[in-house]
């Protein structure tokens, strides 16, 4: 048996390379399926074309050139019924125990033995916090939905990458007053390339005030405390969207026995070819393998790690 823990899209093509080699495995899930996925704004539309999110040779065809966020979560529910993955839904694996060959995987509701152990957590689960009083506000969200919610509120936009620009711009658009704030002196230059330019006119005819070189200081009730190049600022707001990242469940890697890079990416050591890990018989799959460096794996090019995986389990076991 081999445990897979994450349901999300590379999870799940893990799974499925494992089946073709007549390997048994289950897939243990802390939230819904692709859970991070379903995170994602309602109205998302992804970057990438839908034959390069495909797994298990399963087409994924989309009604425009881009899928929908809405599209993609029906196709990866079609791909695990298609293949029939065993899945277990809204279980949290809390540690483990024993060696390679011989693992106990512990989880909130069960124990599993497994012989090998296949971490594909990916990152968007574990929010990048301020460290700020008032951050714990239920006003306080870091994870964006839809812009009608924030209709003629005051709101906050915190973070200047793809996710801020979005969302500042769309609750703009939705009739809500919108002040942005940023740690360094412009949007980033990364912001997609159709996207950049529109939220920069909208700052720089000041639709939507920007901060910048900016900090939070204190989140109360109804105002936010800003520390500015310019001093002490306090600003009216109802609501804040911080769109400061995201990062891997480390709580998780360190309760697994993973090494990690003593670097400012704090990546899983592993075999850039098997995807082992420094512990014997745990493998990293997808996203988490990039640690902090969220920008560099994608569903796109990770899913090359499923066979990689797959293949090395498979020689390992004979």
């Amino acid at each position: 048996m081999v445990i897979i823990i994450g349901a999300g899209p590379i999870g799940l093509a893990t799974g499925i390379a494992l089946q073709q080699k007549n390997i048994p495995f289950k897939i243990i899930e802390r939230g819904c399926l692709v859970n991070s996925l379903y995170h994602y704004p309602t109205n998302m539309t992804f970057f990438s074309t839908s034959d390069k999110l495909e797994i298990g040779n399963v087409p994924f065809i989309s009604h425009g050139p881009k899928p929908t966020r809405a599209e993609a979560l029906e196709y990866y529910r079609r791909v695990a019924e298609h293949y029939e993955l065993p899945i277990n839904l809204y279980e949290t694996v809390t540690s483990m125990e024993g060696e390679d060959g011989n693992f106990t995987v512990k989880t909130d509701k069960d124990e599993y033995k497994a012989k090998k152990v296949i971490v594909a957590s990916g990152f968007y689960g574990q929010p990048n916090m301020m460290g700020v009083p008032g951050e714990d506000l239920p006003k306080v969200k870091h994870y964006y939905d839809e812009p009608h919610p924030y209709a003629w509120q005051k709101v906050l936009v915190i973070g200047g990458g793809n996710s801020g620009a979005d969302v500042a711009l769309e609750c703009w658009r939705s009739g809500a007053d919108v002040t942005m704030l940023l740690k360094y002196d412009q949007i980033k230059p990364s912001v997609k390339y159709w996207v950049k330019p529109d939220i920069e006119n909208r700052i720089k005819n000041e639709e939507i005030p920007c901060f910048f070189n900016s900090e939070v200081k204190e989140i109360r009730e109804k105002e936010v405390v800003i520390n500015t190049p310019d001093g002490e600022v306090t600003i009216e707001n109802d609501f804040v969207l911080a769109m400061t990242g995201y990062h891997p469940n480390y709580e998780l890697m360190d309760s697994l026995g993973v090494e990690l890079t003593d670097d400012e990416k704090c990546m899983p050591v592993h075999d850039e070819d098997s995807l082992e890990t420094s512990r014997k018989g745990v493998y990293v799959a997808g996203v988490v393998c990039g640690g902090m460096d969220t920008s560099r794996l994608f569903i796109e090019n990770s899913r090359v790690h499923a066979e990689q995986i797959a293949s090395h389990i498979q020689d390992a076991l004979g």
